[in-house]
């Protein structure tokens, strides 16, 4: 669905919400079409004030947007491209900010809070819960579970089926403020980071790697490995602690 919404009055209703919606801001370039798999839907449910905008959305049919989402924000950075894709099945929840710029998948879920800035690539099956922030330039895969109190830093690149527990951090500038040395670390396929953990600029968290809690990565982590502490240090396994807690548990 294509929304050309401009701001409505009290008297207005989630139905006449519904309805296409377009408004451009004069110092931006027209945004080009739309994808050609989105259309008009008849299942969108936007809450009243819900978008708040001059980008053009492109909502795949059905949507829930709640009242006092923020849908399309506009960067205070120039970028080329304004619009906003987001896939069928989303819920945004209220508070939640998602800027101009990016393309998301299907089964987007966000919790209170959460902010997903602009020009990100992202997958279908994101949850991203309460207070979390994905910066901008990241690209993020499918099934991706981000919890409570995340940040994701610019230049990120999370692959399908990664997990974050509460309060993880992610570094990018190896000597700030140094805009040429940023680079965003790479957590790759199945990967897991335990609550407060800091990951530190460009490390590789590889293929189902998991990361205990509070631990500080500043290298890369080998495929399928456990590693804890701060500095972070191979502990063991994964294979082999998955199957210590399948003997214990069952």
């Amino acid at each position: 669905m294509v929304c050309e919404w401009s701001r409505s009055s009290p008297e207005s209703t989630d139905r006449s919400a519904r309805t296409a919606f377009r408004s451009h801001s004069s110092s931006h370039r027209p945004p080009p079409d739309p994808h050609p798999t989105l259309q008009r839907g008849r299942e969108i449910k936007v809450g009243l004030f819900s978008v708040k905008t001059a980008a053009r959305i492109l909502l795949a049919d059905p949507n829930e947007i709640d009242p006092q989402a923020i849908v399309g924000a506009l960067p205070g950075r120039a970028i080329d491209d304004i619009s906003l894709e987001i896939g069928p099945h989303a819920n945004v929840r209220a508070f939640t900010v998602i800027y101009a710029g990016s393309r998301i998948g299907s089964h987007l879920e966000t919790g209170h809070g959460a902010v997903i800035r602009e020009e990100n690539q992202i997958g279908d099956h994101l949850s991203i819960w309460n207070n979390s922030t994905i910066d901008y330039g990241c690209v993020i895969g499918n099934n991706v579970r981000i919890h409570t109190g995340v940040y994701v830093a610019q230049f990120t690149t999370i692959e399908d089926d990664v997990f974050f527990a509460p309060g993880v951090m992610i570094a990018n500038d190896r000597h700030p403020i140094c805009r040429e040395c940023m680079q965003g670390p790479t957590i790759k396929r199945g990967a897991r980071v335990g609550i407060n953990s800091t990951l530190l600029p460009g490390v590789v968290i590889g293929e189902g790697a998991l990361v205990g809690a509070a631990s500080v990565v500043t290298r890369d982590v080998p495929p399928g490995m456990v590693v804890a502490g701060n500095p972070a240090r191979v502990m063991g396994e994964v294979e082999a602690l998955d199957r210590r807690m399948k003997e214990k548990y069952h």
